[in-house]
């Protein structure tokens, strides 16, 4: 099944995820609006347009209780990251700390990641320079942007991934 992520009109910043079943909820996305995935470059900000795949699930297991999810669901430790170094061959792969090149933790306090799911941008090949760490997770309440993620309230984002398949797909897209 598809979900589809319409861009706001008016903000490329947030937009709306529709899904089979009437399934609707507001999303924030990048702080520097949307761009095609061929135009996508590390750092931009911008959540990138296109149709991904899920590929796993993850949560923080001192937070919450695991997810129902179809998709195989792993849970963050304090070691895990996400290499964001272009110039490094853990580019946009998961990557245990410590880590000396650039990187994201995935163990964060602000609860973005206490639940999570990772999405087929740029992984097969990873291409260096087009964007890594474009995941799906909790936005703040007021739907702060990203930095060019889909982001959903936990509420949202929880029956969202009760509600998905292991060959769901999601498309980001402007109408």
């Amino acid at each position: 099944m598809d979900w589809t992520v319409y861009v706001d009109q008016f903000d490329q910043r947030t937009g709306r995820l529709d899904g089979p079943g009437g399934y609707s909820a507001l999303v924030a996305l990048g702080k520097g609006g949307v761009k095609p995935e061929r135009d996508k470059r590390e750092g931009d900000g911008a959540t990138p347009l296109g149709t991904y795949q899920f590929r796993r699930a993850l949560f923080r297991p001192d937070r919450m209780e695991p997810p129902l999810v179809s998709l195989p669901l792993y849970p963050i430790a304090p070691d895990m990251a996400w290499c964001d170094d272009p110039e490094h061959a853990a580019y946009n792969q998961q990557v245990r700390l410590p880590f000396g090149p650039s990187h994201e933790s995935l163990w964060r306090e602000d609860h973005l990641y206490d639940l999570m799911m990772v999405i087929s941008h740029n992984d097969e090949p990873v291409v260096p320079h087009l964007g890594s760490a474009i995941f799906v997770h909790c936005a703040y309440p007021d739907y702060r942007p990203t930095d060019g993620c889909v982001a959903l309230l936990r509420s949202d984002l929880t029956r969202f991934m009760r509600a998905i398949g292991p060959r769901d797909q999601i498309i980001i897209k402007q109408d």
